[in-house]
């Protein structure tokens, strides 16, 4: 069985990843969490898009494992804020991960946005990486309208104001797998699985 590593320490976004990947690839791999490795540093995410910061992410923990490695880079992009919070998203408050802070902030700044200009959308790069150089990079978003208060308990970060276009609640009030089935992390790495797949079944 070979390893496949998530980039990520986020126990969240591991549950998640891997759900997916599973039942998408098809192949008999092990994900594991970066905390597998705890002697692998943080990367600083320096990346401009979402896609550079993946792919920084996934590289980096390809050479400290000598594993293929799998990372992603997502955020909020609101359409009144011109795309922010975007790579910023969490970090917006200025404590990188504080997802309530994050959110608090988010909120007091669109307080007196109407409902007809409070769309937004999540995004996602997802990133593939191998020990010998070769990635691959994918893409998925989410569109949706932005609550005024938050709603739901599950999911993570902004999860519970963001309302999917066409639902009535917010992704925080979606079951797991409601949720993978359309979200912006869902949709990039459902595309990245056949990538995948087809990089570790070819001989090296």
């Amino acid at each position: 069985m070979q390893r496949l590593v998530l980039a990520t320490r986020n126990a969240h976004k591991v549950a998640e990843l891997r759900a997916i990947l599973a039942a998408e690839a098809g192949l008999d791999v092990e994900l594991v969490g970066a905390d597998a490795f705890p002697d692998v540093p943080d990367v600083k995410e320096t990346g401009v898009t979402f896609g550079e910061n993946a792919l920084l992410k996934a590289h980096a923990l390809a050479r400290a494992t000598g594993l293929p490695a799998v990372a992603d880079d997502s955020g909020l992009c609101v359409d009144v804020l011109g795309g922010a919070p975007g790579i910023f998203s969490a970090r917006w408050a200025g404590r990188h991960g504080d997802d309530r802070a994050n959110l608090e902030l988010l909120l007091a700044q669109l307080a007196d946005v109407p409902d007809a200009h409070r769309g937004a959308h999540f995004a996602c790069a997802a990133a593939l990486a191998l020990p010998d150089g070769t990635e691959r990079v994918t893409e998925g978003q989410l569109r949706g309208t932005l609550r005024y208060a938050p709603a739901g308990s599950g999911g993570f970060g902004y999860d519970p104001i963001l309302q999917p276009d066409g639902d009535t609640r917010t992704c925080a009030e979606l079951t797991p797998e409601e949720k993978n089935a359309i979200s912006h992390r869902g949709l990039a790495f459902r595309a990245l699985a056949p990538l995948v797949r087809e990089l570790l079944s070819a001989p090296r």
